[in-house]
């Protein structure tokens, strides 16, 4: 454990330290080569123009660097391994690609998670707008998104625990611990088994990450509508705008950049949810989103 420790230090220390001498020494190198004389003659602006422009460049190499070794560079090698064999020798050009579109299992997944992904981002970023919307500029407010905010606090694993046992179900006649089936029952109906209903059930599992990531887009976006000037709420009720011409016309317009990056967060959430299928469906395969598809479509294969 010791020696584990040490080790890390040492790692951060050396990154810390490395990358503190890189910054230091590229500036200085660079104001080296391109010396900024006081007297301000046309070499001095030149230098001073091709130092503006350089500078930013020296700040983002490194991660440039790092994004393309452990990004952009497995991307293109895995896209080429897919053209080969298990084995990665021998090319067989698109034969994996048509093994995996005839399993049934596989198009399945595709089609599970393309749902998700039309669903899940639009109703997270709506949902997220309309309370941050509600919730803006009143005393009680922040009480309310913090309410929001409180199911991102918990686990994917944690979430799915406590989903399942709303969508638990037992046989009519039982006494029903899923708060769901409970709820039918005392409106007379009967219990359902919803986790293993064939198109539904990837709603219900759907409902799970929309009331864990609906409060990060009411948070997201409610920040944004405070950077709305009140000069320009006033102006726009004096002219007589009505809620609905504010609404469409000036306030989305202002929050449409954090929108969008709240809908790109929520569309990667929902391509790559794992945990919510895995610990709710168990062994029910035709809800699984496309990452558990490609699981067991690589350990069956």
């Amino acid at each position: 454990m010791t020696q584990q420790l040490l080790y890390a230090l040492l790692t951060v220390v050396i990154g810390v330290g490395g990358c503190l001498a890189y910054f230091w020494g590229s500036n200085t190198l660079l104001d080296m080569l391109l010396p900024v004389e006081a007297s301000n003659d046309d070499r001095s602006i030149r230098n001073l123009k091709l130092q503006s422009t350089i500078r930013p460049w020296l700040f983002l190499f490194p991660a440039m660097i790092l994004l393309t070794i452990y990004l952009i560079y497995p991307v293109f090698q895995t896209i080429w391994l897919s053209f080969h064999d298990k084995a990665g020798n021998e090319f067989v050009g698109g034969a994996n690609y048509a093994w995996a579109l005839n399993d049934t299992q596989f198009r399945t997944s595709i089609f599970n998670n393309f749902l998700w992904l039309l669903v899940v981002p639009a109703a997270c970023t709506f949902l997220g707008l309309i309370i941050a919307v509600l919730t803006d500029r009143i005393w009680w407010g922040p009480l309310a998104k913090a309410l929001i905010f409180l199911p991102m606090a918990i686990s994917f694993v944690g979430a799915s625990v406590i989903w399942k046992f709303v969508y638990d179900y037992r046989e009519k006649g039982q006494e029903q611990i899923g708060l769901l089936n409970s709820i039918v029952e005392w409106f007379g109906g009967d219990p359902q088994v919803w986790i293993s209903m064939p198109f539904w059930n990837n709603f219900f599992l759907m409902v799970i990450l929309i009331w864990i990531q609906t409060g990060f887009a009411t948070v997201i976006l409610g920040a944004a509508l405070r950077g709305v000037p009140e000069d320009t709420i006033e102006a726009a009720y004096i002219d007589g705008a009505t809620i609905y011409q504010f609404f469409w016309m000036i306030l989305l317009p202002i929050v449409r950049p954090a929108i969008f990056a709240v809908a790109t967060i929520q569309i990667i959430n929902a391509w790559n949810d794992y945990f919510l299928s895995l610990v709710v469906l168990t062994g029910n395969t035709e809800a699984w989103p496309l990452p558990l598809g490609l699981m067991q479509f690589q350990e069956s294969h």
